[in-house]
């Protein structure tokens, strides 16, 4: 993990390998962001200048790197854009300060230090940059970089492993003494590490990461951070009577797993119920995906994933409420003890459900971990899942939906995401959707109208949700695997989406801004 300091030094005198600056778009060209001012200076005042010459112009994810002045300690200054300037000075906004310092962070891959001369006059500000730079700065280099068993005996591998990430964030024009500086900083640094853990969790191939081995990690966590954990197993998960859960993983030669983590305050009047899907890899079982969708299913654990960070966050922060995690985990794999399409479950609520697909398996782990989650009457559930591909042809890759029993909620829950910077949009659940899903055999199928699926999953866990709980399912299919170039702060891979609005979630329960 990147080291991240709040560092005195001013931005002449700070001895690193580069200095990163803001720029935004003007009518005229590009216009330094507070923060420039002593490089600048060092440039006698014409760095803007220098900077247009090279063809910058401050646009969103513009990146501009030249040697510094004379003046300057560090080598290289890094001018980064923020896209157009704002209407008031110094109001920049935050989304734009994390993509920026992503951007510059992902560009100083193998350096040792920088300082980030961002805007940063402001707490909100400096904690904007600190969780950019970080997000940035994260690398999975976990499998890379290995001895060649084919090379001679006496070659050097020094040279031949992966780019480490930036080893060192100097966030400069901070106020380093300034509680609610530091404070901000280390929110920012918990967040962070456990979003990149989530991301190392997507990003883990599935033959080393199935539901045992989640379990482990979420149980070492637990132990680490004071989260208290408790794992059902198959034998366990018999025993209770989790057929949806059960029936999902039967099919795998690594069985399922319910894993339940709660935090807890003594003075919490608030208690959130998260529940996330973690299936650690989707073949789509006897309705087998098609060639060419196979290939990223190791992401289908990522709404597990932001489920554990989010609740590890908020036992870091100790916040003042309770926060209680269930991660739904199976392998969904064809095999001659696979659940068959036709087949009935019958599920932890005690309904019956027909499996027409068995590629809609995430909805079964899920009403499961719902039902469970719903016998401890929390205040509100949030689900979390890579559900259906219905809704990333609806909102794209880099938006998630956001369906709720409760309009007031939903609403929350759409602006916490997007003042987290995580582009979300509130979507409906037609009650005429729910009719598709009648079955002759079964109290429910597990598929409805091919139109308009997202919704028909959302409208299908609903079934599964205690009766007067807020509830909010939040479809995450889109933004949680990135399979292009990366930009701003994220990555290729794993992105560790909702985390960030789940823990915001928590903070504002906690804070009793939810009612």
């Amino acid at each position: 993990m990147t080291a991240l300091t709040l560092s005195t030094a001013g931005a002449a005198t700070l001895r690193a390998d580069a200095l990163v600056v803001g720029v935004a778009k003007g009518v005229k060209g590009p216009v330094l962001a507070p923060g420039s001012e002593a490089v600048d200076k060092a440039f006698d005042g014409k760095l803007a200048a220098v900077l247009a010459t090279l063809g910058a112009t401050g646009a969103e994810g513009e990146l501009t790197k030249l040697p510094a002045a004379s003046g300057l300690k560090a080598p290289v200054v890094v001018a980064v854009g923020l896209g157009p300037v704002p209407d008031k000075e110094d109001a920049y906004d935050a989304e734009a300060l994390r993509r920026a310092a992503g951007t510059a962070a992902r560009a100083l891959t193998g350096s040792k230090k920088a300082g980030f001369a961002l805007p940063a006059a402001s707490v909100e500000d400096a904690a904007a940059v600190a969780e950019g730079a970080l997000l940035g700065a994260y690398a999975f280099t976990a499998y890379q970089g290995g001895e060649d068993k084919l090379a001679p005996r006496d070659a050097k591998s020094k040279g031949n492993g992966p780019k480490l990430p930036l080893a060192e964030v100097a966030l400069l024009g901070a106020k380093p003494r300034d509680k609610a500086y530091k404070a901000a900083v280390e929110r920012s640094l918990a967040l962070v590490e456990e979003i990149n853990r989530a991301r190392d969790l997507v990003n883990t191939p599935p033959n080393d990461l199935y539901p045992e081995s989640f379990a482990a990690v979420a149980t070492a966590a637990g132990k680490e951070h004071g989260v208290k954990v408790q794992v059902l197993d198959e034998k366990a998960l018999v025993k209770g009577g989790f057929g949806g859960i059960l029936g999902v993983g039967q099919g795998a030669s690594r069985g399922p797993r319910l894993v339940k983590l709660a935090y807890t305050h003594p003075k919490a009047e608030k208690t959130l119920a998260l529940v996330g899907k973690g299936i650690t890899y989707d073949s789509g079982g006897i309705s087998l995906k098609p060639a060419g969708h196979n290939e990223t299913m190791k992401c289908d654990m990522a709404g597990a994933a932001a489920v554990f960070a989010a609740v590890v966050t908020a036992a870091r922060l100790g916040l003042k409420v309770n926060v209680t995690g269930w991660l739904a985990l199976a392998e969904n794999m064809p095999s001659g003890n696979a659940t068959r399409p036709g087949d009935v479950l019958r599920m932890y609520s005690g309904k019956t459900v027909e499996v027409l697909n068995t590629d809609a398996e995430g909805r079964l782990v899920l009403a499961d971990a719902l039902t469970r989650a719903s016998e401890e009457k929390p205040d509100a559930i949030v689900d979390v899942a890579t559900l259906t591909g219905a809704m990333v042809l609806a909102l794209g890759n880099r938006t998630f939906g956001v369906m709720a029993n409760d309009d007031a909620f939903r609403t929350s829950l759409h602006e916490i995401a997007e003042e987290v910077g995580e582009p979300s949009w509130p979507m409906p659940l037609p009650a005429d959707l729910r009719k598709g899903m009648d079955s002759p055999t079964a109290d429910i199928a597990n598929m409805g109208e091919r139109m308009g699926g997202g919704l028909v999953a959302g409208l299908f866990l609903k079934e599964f949700v205690g009766e007067g709980i807020a509830w909010a399912h939040l479809d995450i299919a889109g933004p949680a695997f990135h399979e292009g170039a990366p930009y701003g702060y994220t990555p290729k891979g794993g992105t560790g989406s909702a985390v960030r609005t789940l823990v915001r979630l928590a903070e504002r329960t906690a804070a009793g801004d939810l009612g």
